[in-house]
Order: structure tokens, then C-alpha cells, then sequence
């Protein structure tokens, strides 16, 4: 296969087919401004013919630092069908339309911890957040609108190596770079 977007599409079908737990779960890894990595799980919402989608709360650090170096780097890890897809490439804030129909698909519970919680932000207690949670999902009338610091971020691809486990550690690695025509693919040794 020559496209690795599809065959990481395909990779997420297969692992969802073998019941692999959270499929879409992946890490996300970004750099701050004092050069220190910084990672944690999000939830891939969609793959579109060149490109990652993301959803986050345009506050938070992992935003933060997107906008100040775009660099990321992405590892998905299905262990019960051994395989993993490590992804580099460049993020950035996608156009406010995508946001605004990915926050509706998204569960109400969902919409509404968005509109309770600050995310990352520093708390003393989390029962005052179930509180107004709970309070919220009994008196709403209707869904709630996205907010306008929550968004959705798109990351393009520079590299995407897939690696495939086998009995004899002869793991199967194939790398894909973006290239001028295309992609470039290169076997590696395991």
C-alpha cells in the first residue's frame, strides 16, 4: 500500500474488528517552550484523506504549546493485535466549522464536563464539578453549544512508520516520509 493514511485507517478498522480496547486511544506528544516533551491519551475523532483529527480546549497546555511548535508526534499501541503506529507531524488549530460539528457528535455528558471543567487547571476539590455536572444534566433543555475556546486540531503527517510484532523479534517496520511526489517507503530492520 502506497498510503499510509489509509493503511493506519485501515490498521484502527482491524483493531476494532479484534475488539482491541479503545482503538482510537492514542499518545499525543508535544514540545513546550523550555524544549521538555510533554505527552498524554487522546482520541483520534477522525481521519481524513491527509490528516488526524483531534478535538481540545484551545486553554489548555496541549494547545498551547501546538501553537507555539507545531512538532507532535503521535503513538498508537494496539497490544492485543500487536501492532503500533508511530506518527511525526505538524498540528494546528483546524477551521471553526469542524469544531462546531465534532463538539455536536460528541456525547451530552461530554458537552457538558466542557462547559464545567477547565481542564489542566489547578482545583482543590472535584466534588463542586460533579455537583454542578450532575445539576446540569437534570435542568438542561437542550445541548449545549460549543464554546468558543474549544476547537479541533488537524495534524498533517510527515512520517508514519508502522511496525507489526512477531514470534521471533523479527518485528516488520515500514516507514513512510512525505516526499515531493508522494511518500517515500522504506523497510527497516527490526
Amino acid at each position: 500500500m502506497s498510503d499510509p493514511i489509509a493503511l493506519l485507517n485501515r490498521w484502527l478498522g482491524d483493531a476494532r474488528s479484534a475488539g482491541a480496547p479503545e482503538p482510537a486511544a492514542v499518545a499525543f506528544v508535544t514540545v513546550g517552550a523550555d524544549g521538555r516533551p510533554s505527552a498524554r491519551t487522546v482520541s483520534l475523532k477522525r481521519v481524513e484523506g491527509d490528516a488526524l483529527v483531534f478535538t481540545s480546549a484551545l486553554w489548555t497546555r496541549k494547545a498551547r504549546e501546538i501553537e507555539s511548535n507545531p512538532n507532535v508526534a503521535l503513538l498508537f499501541h494496539w497490544p492485543t493485535v500487536g501492532r503500533q503506529v508511530h506518527v511525526t507531524g505538524e498540528a494546528k488549530v483546524a477551521e471553526r466549522a469542524l469544531a462546531l460539528e465534532l463538539f455536536s457528535e460528541r456525547d451530552i455528558s461530554h458537552r457538558v464536563q466542557t462547559l464545567v471543567s477547565r481542564q489542566g487547571t489547578p482545583i482543590e476539590d472535584i466534588e463542586p464539578l460533579r455537583a454542578r455536572h450532575a445539576h446540569l444534566m437534570n435542568v438542561l433543555e437542550a445541548p449545549p453549544q460549543c464554546p468558543p475556546d474549544w476547537g479541533a486540531i488537524r495534524v498533517v503527517p510527515e512520517a508514519v512508520e508502522f511496525w507489526t510484532q512477531a514470534p521471533d523479534r523479527m518485528h516488520e517496520r515500514l516507514l513512510f516520509e512525505r516526499a515531493e511526489e508522494g511518500w517515500r517507503t522504506t523497510r527497516l530492520s527490526p
